[in-house]
């Protein structure tokens, strides 16, 4: 048997993840990145370091609850980092680390593409509807309730 160096044994255990496994950590890290706030505070990131409140202005219908957990949340998982400047308010400011500005591209382009083909999927949400209601049974007289 032959042994392994660290970095192997790292590059074997990573070849192992397989997220659609339910035990997968890799799974996890799916459901933190696929959320609506991440995404959109990972792109509200992207061009530098931000305030809460100028976050909490860029991204509409936040609230503070949601974007306090999803910023602590980032924070947590190495996405970015948090620093308080001591001063009279105190300054907080949110930046993204090497590791979230590795993923701003994907995030970036799923934005880009939502924003570029919501009408189509308007359009085949309201044809999937109207499809669905021409399917629904017409109420007969079985399922009609008497008048009084």
């Amino acid at each position: 048997m032959a042994t392994r160096t660290a970095a192997q044994r790292r590059a074997a255990e990573r070849a192992a993840y397989d997220a659609y496994l339910a035990t997968c950590p890799a799974r996890h890290l799916l459901d933190r990145i696929s959320d609506k706030w991440v995404s959109l505070v990972l792109n509200a990131l992207a061009d530098g370091p931000l305030r809460y409140r100028d976050l909490n202005r860029i991204i509409a219908g936040v609230s503070q609850k949601m974007l306090t957990q999803t910023l602590r949340a980032l924070e947590r998982d190495g996405l970015l980092t948090r620093t308080v400047t001591p001063s009279v308010p105190v300054r907080v400011d949110y930046q993204l680390t090497p590791l979230g500005g590795s993923l701003l591209p994907v995030m970036a382009s799923i934005k880009a593409w939502a924003e570029c083909h919501i009408e189509e999927v308007q359009t085949a949400r309201m044809d999937y509807d109207r499809g669905m209601a021409a399917e629904l049974p017409v109420p007969g007289p079985w399922l009609s309730t008497p008048p009084r």
